[in-house]
């Protein structure tokens, strides 16, 4: 999406939001703004590294499949990596039966070399599209154990005996 920037205000790099002068830190992303011409400065050299990527996709090119799945799934995909500038290729397997009865998977792929930056698209639309930036992850990695005495609930952080199999607090069940 094509905006204008301008010069006096303030950007969020990450989601692109604009705030006003003053404002120094991202609502939503909690990361530090830049000025309008540092934006502009930095959708430049970005806009100059797309123009030097060839968007066709050669045979001699290495790919790597990204995701498979049903043919509209794969498509938004594919639209999203293309607004960034990403080429990427729909491959079949012609396993379905072409009837139209489900539809057959198809795989999304993009070139080797392109991959981190497919993944870190990726991962900024997922944390866009989930709210995550809205939640404490802090304790996404906490395990429960019916063997020890207490856990740590993954979803709300809360401490409970284990003789229960639900969290007293958000009520996820174990």
């Amino acid at each position: 999406m094509k905006f204008r920037i301008e010069p006096d205000m303030r950007y969020c790099p990450q989601c692109r939001d604009e705030y006003r002068p003053g404002v120094a830190v991202c609502a939503t992303c909690g990361v530090e703004l830049l000025s309008g011409v540092q934006m502009q400065e930095l959708l430049d050299r970005k806009n100059s590294r797309l123009a030097g990527r060839a968007m066709a996709i050669t045979p001699e090119d290495e790919l790597v499949d990204i995701i498979k799945g049903r043919i509209i799934n794969v498509k938004s995909v594919q639209a999203l990596l293309g607004r960034e500038g990403i080429p990427s290729l729909i491959a079949g397997d012609n396993s379905g039966c072409g009837r139209g009865c489900s539809g057959i998977d198809v795989r999304l792929q993009v070139r080797t070399s392109d991959l981190p930056e497919v993944m870190a698209v990726l991962a900024r639309e997922h944390v866009q599209t989930t709210g995550l930036t809205d939640h404490d992850t802090s304790y996404v990695d906490a395990v429960y154990d019916p063997e020890a005495g207490v856990a740590i609930c993954p979803a709300c952080g809360c401490s409970f005996s284990t003789e229960g199999k639900t969290c007293p607090d958000c009520g996820l069940c174990f």
